[in-house]
C-alpha cells in the first residue's frame, strides 16, 4: 500500500511535489465522495491521509490505521476529523487557512451583492419567460452604499470581507469573542458591537465564525425576530450556524428579506424548502473554489505530508500535538 493516501483528487500541482519528492502515494479516482469502505481499505497502511472536507475520519478510520502520523485537510475547517482522538493517538491534524480568505471573502461579497440587486432571481427569470421592457417600478433591488454591514466572526475571512464592502461605502460594524485592536478597526473603519446589536443593526448580516457548541444555531427564530425585516443574511462560514428550520419559517414570515447561503447544516443536503423562495440565494459550497486558492491548498496539504515523512516540521497544526 502507498504511504500516501489522497481521498480525493487535489490540484495538478500537488502530485507533481509528490512526484519530484519521489514518494509513493495512491490518488482516490472515484467519482464524487469516497465511500466509508473504500476509506478504510486504503487507510490500513499509509502514513499519510490527505483528505478534503467532505472526508470523515473519525474514531473508526483513525483505529484502522495504525502507521497514520499525519491527516492533512485539504481545508480551512476540519470539523470532519476527530481531531482530540488523533491527538491521543499521537497523530497530527493540520489544515489550510489563510490561503482561501481573499476567495471565500470575494464570494461572500458576491452574494451581498447578487441578492441586494436581485441579481440570480433576473437571471431566472431571463432564463424563463424573459420581460416585458424597462419600467420605473419593476425589479427594484437595493443598493450597498449607506447600509450596515454586520459581521459576525472578524478574523481574516471578516477583515477581508469588511475591506471590501467598505469600498461600497458600507457601514461596517462586527462582533467577535476579542475586540480588534484600535489599530485594526481604524484601518478597517469597523465598530465593534455586542453581537445582539449586531444582528439588530444589520441591514446585511454575514456570518463568519467558526462552529463550536457555543454558535451552534447562532442565528435561531429568536434572533430572526431581532433583525431588520428588511435585511439580508448571508453565510459562507459553517452550515450549522444557522437553524435551517427555523430559517425557512423566519422567510415565510418575513422577519428577514432574504438570505444566501455557500454551506448548510446538513451538508451536503439542502433544506428543500429553501429552493422555493426567490429571494434566497444557495451555491454549492465554493467560498474558496478558486483556481489560485485551491493550489496553494494543495501545496500546503502535499508540503506537509513531505515534512511529516522527512521528519521536518509540519505547518498549521490543528490539535494541539507538540513537535517536540
Amino acid at each position: 500500500m502507498s504511504r500516501i493516501f489522497l481521498s480525493a483528487k487535489i490540484p495538478a500541482i500537488g502530485t507533481q511535489l509528490l512526484d519530484e519528492a519521489n514518494l509513493d502515494y495512491y490518488v482516490f479516482a472515484g467519482e464524487g465522495v469516497i465511500s466509508q469502505e473504500e476509506l478504510l481499505a486504503n487507510v490500513a497502511d499509509c502514513q499519510v491521509l490527505i483528505c478534503p472536507l467532505s472526508t470523515t475520519v473519525d474514531q473508526t478510520v483513525i483505529d484502522q490505521a495504525p502507521n497514520l502520523r499525519l491527516i492533512a485537510n485539504f481545508g480551512a475547517g476540519f470539523n470532519n476529523i476527530d481531531a482530540e482522538y488523533a491527538k491521543e493517538k499521537g497523530i497530527y491534524v493540520t489544515n489550510t487557512p489563510i490561503v482561501s480568505t481573499n476567495a471565500t471573502a470575494e464570494l461572500t461579497a458576491g452574494l451581498i451583492i447578487a441578492l441586494s440587486r436581485r441579481i440570480a432571481e433576473g437571471d431566472r427569470l431571463m432564463h424563463g419567460a424573459g420581460f416585458d421592457g424597462w419600467a420605473p417600478l419593476f425589479f427594484l433591488g437595493h443598493e450597498l452604499k449607506d447600509k450596515t454591514l454586520g459581521i459576525i466572526g472578524m478574523g481574516q475571512i471578516g477583515q477581508s470581507l469588511a475591506e471590501k464592502m467598505a469600498a461600497f461605502g458600507m457601514k461596517i460594524i462586527y462582533s467577535q469573542r476579542h475586540q480588534l485592536k484600535p489599530e485594526q478597526e481604524k484601518a478597517l473603519n469597523a465598530e465593534f458591537h455586542s453581537q445582539e446589536e449586531v444582528i439588530q443593526q444589520a441591514d446585511i448580516l454575514s456570518l463568519h465564525a467558526p462552529l463550536t457548541d457555543e454558535t451552534r444555531h447562532l442565528l435561531n427564530y429568536e434572533a430572526f425576530q431581532q433583525m431588520k425585516n428588511s435585511a439580508f443574511v448571508i453565510n459562507a462560514a459553517r452550515g450549522p450556524l444557522i437553524d435551517e428550520e427555523e430559517l425557512v419559517q423566519a422567510l415565510k414570515d418575513q422577519q428577514i428579506a432574504g438570505a444566501a447561503l455557500d454551506v448548510y447544516e446538513f451538508e451536503p443536503e439542502v433544506t428543500e424548502a429553501l429552493k422555493d423562495f426567490d429571494n434566497v440565494i444557495l451555491t454549492p459550497h465554493i467560498g474558496n473554489a478558486s483556481v489560485e486558492a485551491r493550489e496553494k491548498m494543495a501545496e500546503i496539504v502535499v508540503k506537509n505530508a513531505i515534512a511529516c515523512l522527512e521528519g521536518n516540521a509540519l505547518s498549521y497544526i490543528v490539535n494541539g500535538l507538540s513537535q517536540d
